[in-house]
């Protein structure tokens, strides 16, 4: 956990590089890269700690959030703050606990 989250940090806050086309690539590609990451996120979250109630799970992954689009903003390395993007986080987490949720409640 710990490790991926100081990845995801690094991914989050590296400079901003122009992004070459490829086959695969889509316009609006960079959403669904953010609602998968945090899915991760939200996820191994509640699997580090599944005893945390609900509104301390929606705030410390609310605030990760937007303290990265803020920094993405600040830093003024080829990154801005996207209110998209912060919709993408919020949904990528909210994914993250259902499944954990409903991976937890199917296991005996």
């Amino acid at each position: 956990m710990p490790i991926y989250w100081a990845f995801l940090t690094y991914m989050l806050l590296k400079p901003g590089v122009e992004n070459h086309e490829y086959w695969f690539m889509f316009s609006g590609i960079d959403k669904v890269l953010h609602i998968s990451i945090f899915i991760l996120l939200g996820f191994s979250f509640m699997a580090a700690f599944p005893k945390i109630r609900f509104a301390a799970f929606i705030q410390i992954m609310l605030i990760y959030a937007i303290l990265t689009e803020i920094l993405q903003d600040e830093m003024r390395m080829g990154r801005s703050l996207e209110t998209l993007d912060l919709l993408a986080d919020t949904l990528g987490v909210l994914l993250g606990y259902w499944f954990f949720k409903k991976i937890k409640t199917l296991s005996f």
